[in-house]
């Protein structure tokens, strides 16, 4: 089939796809994420769930804010982090049909 018939996404596209996707690629951040897709959850409790210092936890979620994965809201003295991007919920659906989940995360 030739090139001018493929549906492609431009390179400029998936750059930035493949940078997003690398950050994204992470046990810690897989599994903060598949806590924020159930609900708002703090640093300190997804520092905890992953076993990680609340600094190291902070730089994680750091990373997937700027990638515009995640946004924060401060209520009082805590900061509650969210999912922003509806299409983490497909990603995490695949990599749990892939390699498994438990009701347990830890």
């Amino acid at each position: 089939m030739p090139t001018t018939q493929l549906k492609l996404t431009n390179l400029e596209a998936l750059t930035a796809a493949a940078e997003c996707l690398r950050i994204l690629a992470h046990p810690h951040r897989l599994r903060m994420i598949q806590m924020l897709l159930q609900g708002d959850f703090t640093v300190g409790e997804l520092a905890e769930a992953c076993d990680l210092p609340s600094p190291m936890a902070s730089e994680h979620l750091r990373l997937m804010q700027r990638c515009g994965f995640l946004n924060s809201e401060k209520e009082g003295r805590r900061v509650y982090y969210r999912v922003s991007e509806p299409h983490l919920q497909e990603i995490l659906k695949c990599v749990e049909s892939r390699f498994g989940t438990a009701s347990a995360r830890r």
